[in-house]
């Protein structure tokens, strides 16, 4: 089974903050590729504990392969992705999450960009703890939401050139 999981957190007051930007472009994704054999999980439980959605769906090293995490990543502009495998969790507690309930980190994931970034390009993420919460926690703007709308066709590709021709190439292509 081809799994793609969104991460976020249930509740309405959550459905349109940064932090749920996985579960965000896993919708518009699902949208474009729904017909397709591959199963999308939006977790039901909050994302500290994303794990416990994922790893009964996870029993084989087959199954691992044909896994992919999409989530928020403060240290990617808005509107960028990065595919990544076999990494930390950056300190991502949802991945930390699926990193833990699975025993590895030998899966692949698409890290989706929040943060404004300067003129030139570079990344503005908040400076303290605090900062970063609010930040995260914080509501995309409409524009905002309509670039991850863009975004989402890039990012349906890249599920699409995993699962058919492999991660590799995809990275090549999408990174």
């Amino acid at each position: 089974m081809k799994l793609v999981v969104g991460l976020g957190n249930p509740g309405g007051e959550y459905e349109n903050t940064r932090h749920n930007t996985g579960r965000i472009m896993l919708g518009l994704v699902e949208k474009k590729l729904g017909e397709t054999k591959i199963k999308f999980l939006v977790p039901d439980n909050f994302m500290n504990n994303s794990g416990k959605a994922v790893a009964p769906l996870v029993k084989s090293k087959k199954d691992l392969e044909n896994l992919i995490v999409i989530y928020d990543d403060i240290d990617l502009s808005l509107g960028k992705m990065k595919i990544s495998f076999n990494k930390s969790s950056g300190g991502h507690n949802g991945l930390q999450s699926v990193i833990k309930s699975l025993k590895t980190q030998e899966f692949v994931r698409i890290r989706i960009g929040i943060s404004p970034a300067t003129p030139k390009g570079a990344v503005k993420k908040p400076k303290g703890g605090k900062a970063v919460i609010n930040f995260i926690l914080g509501e995309f703007k409409k524009s905002e939401l309509e670039t991850l709308k863009k975004l989402s066709k890039k990012v349906s590709e890249a599920v699409e050139m995993i699962f058919t021709e492999g991660k590799d190439k995809a990275m090549s292509i999408y990174n």
